[in-house]
């Protein structure tokens, strides 16, 4: 079993960036709400407690159950973690006079303490708390203040238990990592073995034991998550892994046989599945995105399910989960009411009776990647740009026809072209373009025009939580419209998304 860190999430929007800093750590853990604390053994080495939006004054404030961990585990709460663990011992919480949010620096840091070690005086931090603590227990100790709030750290003296009301996980805390690398690796001790290559070793080697010699079937969509998961199966059960890759009739621009040759140079048990003209004949005329979605989910189902009904003796259905979604899944929050949608095209129909295996469902997608790397996988699989299930569907903001697909991939096709060419496409984490439902006026020649405007998108971004447009060069979009104008009939107009998320989401629908 792996060494773990647990998190506990009282619904910070960070919890999961506290996670993935402790990943990039090469430390394992896991996120369950604070209201499901799960059975704790040997390999769990330490606990966080996340940030929350509660406050610890509110009537339905989230209160853990802490009587098996604290004295036994080391422990560090994290901004309302530690309010929770000032207040629940005696100390005293109340609303700031000024809201703390946003930079600040620790006038003073303990670096006699093992969990600012080798961190800066001065050293820069970032708050983000309506309420502070104005007074600790007589047992605790301060090991961090800044100009404007005084126990803006501290350590309990008789366990390992510690408390930071800034936020060490984000980019504005300067010395964030090295912090969060004091806590897991000095004071939980935990090994660093939680790398690519382990997982790997140790999942081929699981999977290997749980499907014996049973057939799997697996839906790829030629992006990252799927492949990967394709590629660990390969290696855990070869030939009894049998991949479906539909065409949907809504990929880029001869992706699909890009796609497949692809996946048949990395000798995978793959069949390619024409199905354009039942995409595009049950999408006639429906304009609501949401059922575009539905329809294309529907329609995945029933050629997935023929395809797979070919099979003989299929006994389990890979999917590409990622953590993020199980996360979703089992948030304090509670389960989400609406699927993404946006990914899920394809669910699993009651009548197929398969079993389900996830290889993938405990990683982050640049853990993915990672792995990918470790397994082989080539670029065109590992840097491509997310995709969503629905494809181009989405991305055309009316009804879907031949006519609006072809154009927009024609459009896409100049858009990821010019990136390539400009050395951009990696500087981006997901770039696309859109056909807007309106038309406007241009002159081309001596001729007027009434014709298609399409926008651009492009966003920075590490997992698609958030994302901020990406700043290209102006030479580089004058010169992506001129040729998008000039090269794509039915186009004179070309504008540049500038929206962020939040609070725009990365696709339109």
């Amino acid at each position: 079993m792996q060494e773990t860190i647990l998190i506990l999430d009282f619904g910070s929007q960070y919890t999961q960036l506290i996670a993935r800093r402790v990943r990039e750590l090469n430390v394992y853990c896991e996120i369950h709400p604070f209201n499901k604390i799960p059975v704790l053994d040997h390999h769990c080495k330490g606990v966080i407690l996340s940030g929350s939006p509660f406050s610890v004054r509110d009537e339905n404030a989230p209160f853990p159950d802490l009587k098996n961990i604290r004295k036994h585990l080391p422990i560090l709460g994290v901004c309302y973690g530690a309010q929770y663990l000032a207040q629940s011992s005696g100390g005293v919480v109340a609303p700031s006079e000024i809201r703390e949010y946003g930079r600040a620096n620790l006038s003073f840091l303990d670096q006699n303490s093992n969990l600012l070690h080798g961190m800066v005086s001065g050293t820069q931090v970032w708050m983000s708390h309506a309420d502070t603590i104005l007074s600790i227990p007589a047992n605790f100790r301060v090991i961090a203040s800044t100009s404007d709030v005084q126990f803006a750290g501290f350590r309990v003296a008789d366990e390992p238990t510690y408390g930071i009301q800034f936020h060490p996980e984000v980019y504005h805390t300067t010395e964030g990592l090295k912090l969060l690398k004091n806590f897991v690796v000095d004071i939980c001790g935990c090994q660093q073995s939680w790398t690519p290559e382990s997982f790997v070793e140790t999942s081929v080697a699981a999977l290997k034991e749980k499907l014996g010699n049973d057939k799997v079937v697996l839906g790829l969509s030629g992006g990252v998550d799927s492949s990967v998961t394709a590629m660990l199966l390969n290696s855990a059960i070869g030939k009894n892994l049998y991949c479906i890759f539909v065409d949907n009739g809504l990929l880029r621009k001869n992706e699909f046989q890009e796609v497949l040759d692809g996946y048949k140079k990395l000798d995978l048990n793959v069949t390619g599945i024409d199905a354009r003209d039942l995409f595009l004949d049950a999408l006639k005329g429906i304009v609501d995105p949401e059922k575009k979605r539905k329809v294309i989910g529907k329609t995945f189902i029933d050629v997935f399910d023929t395809e797979a009904h070919k099979i003989q003796d299929i006994k389990w259905l890979a999917q590409g989960t990622i953590y993020p979604d199980v996360i979703e899944s089992h948030s304090v929050k509670g389960p989400s009411a609406t699927i993404k949608s946006h990914h899920n095209v394809g669910g699993l129909p009651d009548y197929m009776k398969l079993k389900i295996v996830e290889p993938l469902n405990s990683l982050f997608k640049d853990e993915v990647r990672k792995v990918g790397k470790t397994l082989g996988l080539d670029a065109q699989f590992i840097d491509r740009h997310p995709f969503p299930g629905p494809g181009l569907a989405v991305r055309i903001l009316s009804d879907v026809d031949r006519e609006k697909v072809s154009l927009l991939q024609e459009v896409d096709d100049v858009f990821i072209s010019g990136l390539r060419t400009f050395d951009l496409y990696h500087s981006v984490w997901q770039a696309f373009a859109v056909l807007l439902p309106v038309q406007a006026v241009g002159v081309m020649g001596d001729e007027r025009t009434y014709e298609n405007v399409v926008a651009l998108r492009a966003v920075t971004s590490t997992d698609g939580m958030t994302a901020d447009w990406a700043h290209l060069p102006y030479e580089f979009l004058a010169k992506v419209s001129n040729d998008i104008i000039n090269k794509v009939k039915g186009v004179n107009r070309v504008v540049y998304d500038i929206s962020s998320k939040p609070p725009a989401t990365i696709e339109w629908e």
